[in-house]
């Protein structure tokens, strides 16, 4: 990380909000529904504690919001702001995954 880059907790792969972020970002879902594409995307079992404890501190940080609902399911989204944070999130991820793999020779180019 840069030193001048702000540190929003969205570094590890298997970080709660980040795998709560990327879910968001194919659409809305309520907190079982969130639970379950986690883990089909990435095999990290949420529980309801970590689950709705992310989800408060993501809401509070303006990066997802509650959607009205008739149900008693509350559907989040993504905010813009969200969208940001797991873009560089994946962006940073990407960089470190591209040196890793020069470095591992499994691909060619510049040398890193």
């Amino acid at each position: 990380m840069r030193p001048s880059q702000k540190d929003d907790g969205l570094r590890r792969s298997n970080d709660p909000p980040l795998l709560i972020l990327t879910s968001l970002a194919g659409g809305p879902k309520h907190g079982h529904a969130l639970a379950k594409d986690v883990q089909l995307f990435a095999g990290v079992t949420l529980g309801p504690g970590t689950l709705y404890g992310a989800i408060t501190r993501l809401e509070e940080r303006g990066l997802i919001e509650p959607l009205d609902t008739q149900d008693r399911r509350r559907p989040y989204r993504i905010t813009g702001a969200g969208t940001a944070a797991l873009h560089d999130a994946v962006a940073e991820m990407r960089r470190l995954a591209d040196v890793g793999a020069l470095r591992l020779g499994f691909a060619r180019g510049a040398s890193a």
